[in-house]
């Protein structure tokens, strides 16, 4: 399984954005709520799930999106089932440390 990875900096903070490769440049709406999976955030390398799961255990701020990169976060405890949102069914979830 393969996801995208970009790394973002501003003002000295590193922020990880990862989603499922099928998911990029996709939009989604549910409500008033509105995703949109653009290759300008999201659209960095493709990599192996594994490697960005290694990512992710050391990030402090992380934005991901979709089923399989949600699924492995959670079964590696990066993140609980509680912190994940959804937007017409597709998995989000950030983390932020303050």
């Amino acid at each position: 399984m393969k996801v995208y990875i970009k790394v973002h900096f501003k003002d000295g903070i590193e922020t990880i954005a990862i989603c499922d490769e099928d998911l990029l440049c996709k939009v989604f709406h549910e409500g008033n709520l509105r995703i949109e999976i653009s290759n300008y955030f999201f659209g960095g390398d493709l990599i192996e799930i594994d490697e960005a799961i290694k990512i992710l255990k050391q990030a402090s701020y992380f934005n991901i999106v979709g089923d399989k990169i949600i699924k492995e976060a959670i079964n590696y405890k990066i993140l609980s089932e509680e912190g994940v949102h959804r937007i017409n069914g597709v998995p989000m979830a950030l983390k932020m440390v303050f």
